[in-house]
């Protein structure tokens, strides 16, 4: 594991934010941390990024606590944006890439790849308060990413965007993953966490409600129910539930069924459906985690 949340406890004057978390998050991967405002994920992200410290509990970066001077592994995105409006771009994010220990030659030499990658080169001296929001991100995700943390933390990095160049951001910390980055992926976007993470943990009041992988996660909540295209009409037996069906294209009918008994093999159903008829498709019908982050937050 790259990054160890152990126990962690932190109180604020009468409230507190996180109450015992723990998460464990694996090299090389993609972890959502997801939650309603106000959950504590960002006081957990300060803690990550030693901004405040735990009141109780510990933090372990590859195995060891982690100290301030350990920060430098890491690339810290907020959701509340912070350049300088006044500085012009390149300016700033060269500044920004010594900050973290870089040399000003080789900032420059990664801020060329960046910027031509982007196609925003005519923006180096432009100030960023002629930026609009979703440029300004593009700028501030750059900086994130240029010294080659170990780790990576985005807060709602999407926001701002249009879907082309929200698509482009999810292309690019997926390669940022394949080239061995260990990202931390915070959002409300519950249709990015199922394209981009592995696992996750949903935290709500202060503590974790949910937690694992995401496809696992979606096949335990499971409501045992199928799609089903065939040749002719379905009739409930023994095995499942008719719960709707509808004539489809070309004489196909298209019916959403229930087994009657969850613990009923998929092997069973099917052959139970093929017996009635010519089976076109199958296909379970999970939950997607939109649903189940709902269902968990309001239970």
């Amino acid at each position: 594991m790259l990054l160890e949340v152990e126990n962690v406890v932190k109180q604020y004057s009468g409230h507190r934010a996180l109450d015992g978390v723990s998460l464990s998050v694996p090299r090389g991967t993609v972890y959502g941390l997801l939650g309603p405002n106000g959950a504590g994920k960002t006081t957990l992200i300060r803690i990550i990024n030693c901004i405040t410290a735990p009141d109780s509990g510990e933090v372990r970066l590859n195995g060891k606590v982690i100290r301030p001077e350990d920060v430098r592994h890491i690339g810290y995105l907020p959701e509340e944006r912070g350049l300088y409006k006044k500085m012009k771009v390149g300016e700033q994010a060269l500044y920004l890439a010594q900050l973290r220990g870089m040399s000003k030659h080789d900032a420059l030499k990664a801020l060329k790849h960046w910027f031509e990658k982007f196609g925003i080169e005519a923006w180096w001296n432009k100030k960023v308060e002629e930026l609009s929001k979703g440029m300004a991100q593009k700028v501030q995700f750059i900086t994130t990413i240029l010294h080659e943390p170990e780790l990576l933390i985005f807060d709602e990095p999407f926001s701002g965007f249009d879907p082309v160049n929200a698509d482009l951001l999810k292309r690019e910390i997926l390669e940022l993953r394949d080239r061995g980055a260990t990202i931390i992926f915070s959002t409300h976007n519950m249709s990015s966490v199922e394209e981009l993470c592995e696992n996750i943990s949903l935290v709500n009041r202060s503590k974790i409600m949910l937690q694992g992988n995401v496809a696992e996660i979606r096949a335990a909540h499971t409501h045992h129910t199928f799609k089903v295209r065939t040749s002719s009409p379905l009739t409930a037996d023994s095995c499942f539930e008719v719960q709707e069906q509808t004539d489809g294209p070309a004489g196909r009918f298209e019916t959403v069924i229930r087994k009657s008994d969850p613990q009923t093999s998929n092997n069973t159903l099917l052959a139970a459906l093929m017996a009635q008829t010519d089976v076109l498709a199958f296909e379970e019908m999970l939950p997607s985690m939109n649903d189940i982050f709902i269902e968990t937050v309001n239970r």
